[in-house]
């Protein structure tokens, strides 16, 4: 039997996040190739049902990374995405969905260690827990 590899969907600011993983990539840093990502032009256009769509269709993770508080080019898109990750939790969690399926990062242009490093985590997290129990709904 193969290890449990989770299939992650990452919606990444166009201005920060994307560009940190291009810098990882480009930097030739190692982090797990789980991630599909998804380029947004900010964090604060991530809608939750986005993200609840991606879950329901089989995603065992969902990241949604952003600029750092007061670099968001759109001014307060990654404050309303905090928030709203919060509150998304606390649904998943009642939904009987572990709430660590979702994560939000700060990820700067410059940070492409740390998004290897977030990617690397969230795997290794997603793994501990197991396949998506909204994909076994769908089989």
């Amino acid at each position: 039997m193969t290890e449990f590899e989770p299939n992650i969907i990452g919606f990444l600011c166009n201005w920060c996040s994307y560009a940190g993983a291009d810098l990882a990539g480009t930097s030739r840093m190692k982090y797990p190739p789980n991630i599909k990502s998804i380029r947004v032009m900010c964090s604060g256009r991530v809608d939750t049902v986005f993200i609840l769509d991606a879950l329901k269709k089989g995603a065992d993770g969902v990241l949604v990374a952003g600029c750092h508080p007061g670099d968001c080019h759109y001014q307060s898109g990654n404050y309303k995405t905090n928030r709203r990750i919060k509150l998304l939790k606390k649904l998943l969690g009642d939904m009987g969905v572990e709430p660590r399926r979702v994560r939000f990062e700060y990820i700067s242009a410059s940070e492409g260690q740390k998004f290897a490093k977030v990617v690397t985590d969230f795997v290794d997290e997603l793994k501990k827990m197991g396949p998506n129990p909204l994909k076994t709904l769908q089989d």
